[in-house]
């Protein structure tokens, strides 16, 4: 038998904080409830397996995606299509939209199942990446007609900002080569550290030698995604050594 979700008032505080974070307060609470609440919470609770946050992650990943290309195409009237897919990818890929979600602490404030919440779930890039696809779908449809504009103040503020460090993230390995080769003899090499979860939700640990000397490591849910953010703390640590 389904149950139904009635927020504590400690839940209630948590949505006013993160709605203060964000600076938009919803017209209809479930909305933000909604895209808080992750699957493994849903299903602890015995809730209807459309309460989680996978449809308006749906619906938040199309509508980034109109709002990106749309801003994209006005800022850089110069770039023929393939360079703006690229840019585009950069800026809306998991990882880099994992990155977003910390300026606003959003894992702190996800509905998790025991499970999850006890094995890492908060900082599990796939689950914030969601998360924060589903909060752009979650303000687009509080705003009835205006909802695509309060969408877009969300995206242009949280996801569409710093794009020279998101662009230096997605090409940080071969960003970080380049930096190597100019100055260096030595050999990059990647050194997985740790593999664990399950096989469909697996997370990776890298670090990124140069020699004997380590200079970033990165998590991820792949190898490649652990040693691109491996790369990119590399980068941020010789630039402000520099």
């Amino acid at each position: 038998m389904k149950t139904y979700f009635c927020p504590s008032e400690e839940m209630n505080r948590r949505f006013s904080e993160l709605e203060e974070k964000i600076g938009y307060h919803f017209n209809d609470r479930k909305l933000l409830m909604r895209a808080l609440m992750h699957t493994s919470y849903s299903n602890e609770h015995r809730m209807d397996r459309l309460d989680n946050n996978e449809r308006l992650e749906f619906l938040g990943d199309a509508v980034l995606e109109v709002i990106s290309s749309d801003f994209l195409y006005r800022k850089y009237r110069d770039y023929p299509e393939g360079k703006l897919t690229r840019l585009r990818a950069s800026l809306v890929c998991e990882q880099t939209l994992a990155l977003c979600s910390h300026d606003i602490d959003l894992g702190s404030y996800l509905l998790l199942g025991k499970g999850e919440a006890a094995t890492g779930g908060r900082n599990r890039d796939s689950i914030v990446s969601d998360a924060m696809e589903a909060v752009i779908g979650a303000i687009y449809l509080d705003g009835e007609e205006k909802g695509f504009e309060n969408a877009r103040k969300f995206v242009l503020r949280f996801i569409l900002n710093d794009i020279e460090n998101k662009q230096l993230f997605y090409d940080s390995k071969t960003i970080l080569q380049e930096m190597i080769q100019s100055e260096h003899k030595d050999q990059l090499a990647y050194e997985l550290l740790k593999e664990e979860g399950p096989d469909h939700d697996k997370q990776f640990t890298t670090r990124v030698m140069l020699g004997d000397k380590e200079l970033g490591r990165g998590r991820g849910r792949t190898k490649k995604a652990s040693e691109q953010e491996a790369a990119y703390r590399a980068i941020l640590k010789l630039k402000e050594n520099k």
